[in-house]
């Protein structure tokens, strides 16, 4: 247990995340009370359900009025609209923050809503599962997973502090980084693999020559590790594709020449520089391993990391 951190908390957003953060709060006691707000009912009295929250609106308005923290937990895309929508109703000396992937487009679109005294600070847990709704959450979904801060400029430090004792008490491990660098490094950690999933599961499915049966058939293969990706929620992703396209791009456009490259390789049977790319991508997959950021087991190590064994 680690101790009341606010009296209120509210999570606008129910999904996987949010819903994850609910547990977490509850099971360590990291708040008197926790306000849930979604639009939809029916996901919202899924959360009652589970007993995730102390009360449930449908109006974020009316959930953020006391709260001492406010976690917006929404596809990017909507972060302006939360924050327009809440702006009003915040209280001076509250901590509002998101969970969002982009952070530049964050911020673009939150931070001339929120009112004097109220403070934003930009966050991204790097953390999650292709699953989504307020079922898909665990306790210990950031048990040592990085959670990256983008404060702005004039972050109050008494603040920060507060929020980074929050997600250290979720078992996160907490960094910082400014806004456009952080797009860039998921741009190329995070949204760049999703993309190729997205595109590799398109174009097997596209394929006149293989039928679907033999694709789900002989899956237990790579392709089955791209599915996993390209099982994401259609929402989220189409919007970190349209807030963050810039890093994106630029990732895409330097891909497109490694992989032009790689196939002239394959192409002229140049073994060598085969080879030596293999064998620097297999050193980044053991550093990932060693930095505590995934475990070197069977089967990737699913059944070690599914919260249900």
């Amino acid at each position: 247990m680690s101790g009341i951190l606010f009296d209120r908390i509210t999570l606008i957003g129910i999904g996987l995340i949010g819903s994850s953060i609910a547990r977490d709060i509850r099971d360590k006691g990291l708040a008197g009370e926790v306000v849930i707000s979604t639009r939809s009912e029916t996901t919202l009295k899924r959360a009652e359900e589970l007993g995730l929250g102390d009360r449930y609106l449908t109006s974020a308005a009316e959930a953020v009025k006391g709260a001492d923290l406010v976690i917006v937990s929404v596809p990017v895309g909507s972060s302006g609209m939360v924050a327009e929508q809440i702006a009003p109703h915040l209280k001076p000396g509250a901590i509002l923050t998101d969970v969002g992937s982009t952070k530049a487009s964050v911020i673009a679109q939150m931070q001339p809503h929120v009112p004097e005294g109220v403070h934003f600070i930009p966050g991204h847990p790097l953390a999650g599962t292709e699953k989504s709704g307020p079922d898909a959450g665990f306790s210990g979904l950031f048990k040592g997973r990085w959670c990256i801060f983008t404060p702005l400029p004039d972050t109050d430090p008494e603040a920060l502090s507060r929020l980074r004792d929050f997600w250290a008490a979720l078992g996160s491990r907490i960094d910082e980084m400014d806004p456009l660098h952080h797009d860039k490094v998921l741009a190329i950690v995070s949204h760049l693999p999703h993309i190729i999933a997205y595109n590799i599961v398109g174009t097997a499915d596209d394929l006149e020559t293989v039928t679907e049966s033999e694709v789900i058939k002989y899956s237990a293969s790579g392709f089955r590790d791209f599915t996993r990706l390209a099982a994401s929620d259609p929402t989220m992703w189409r919007d970190i594709c349209m807030h963050n396209k810039d890093a994106i791009l630029e990732m895409l456009a330097r891909f497109s020449e490694d992989l032009s490259s790689l196939q002239r390789a394959i192409r002229w049977g140049e073994g060598d520089k085969l080879f030596e790319l293999f064998s620097r991508t297999r050193t980044i997959r053991r550093s990932i391993v060693e930095a505590g950021q995934d475990v070197d087991a069977p089967d990737f190590g699913r059944h070690a990391l599914d919260p249900k064994s």
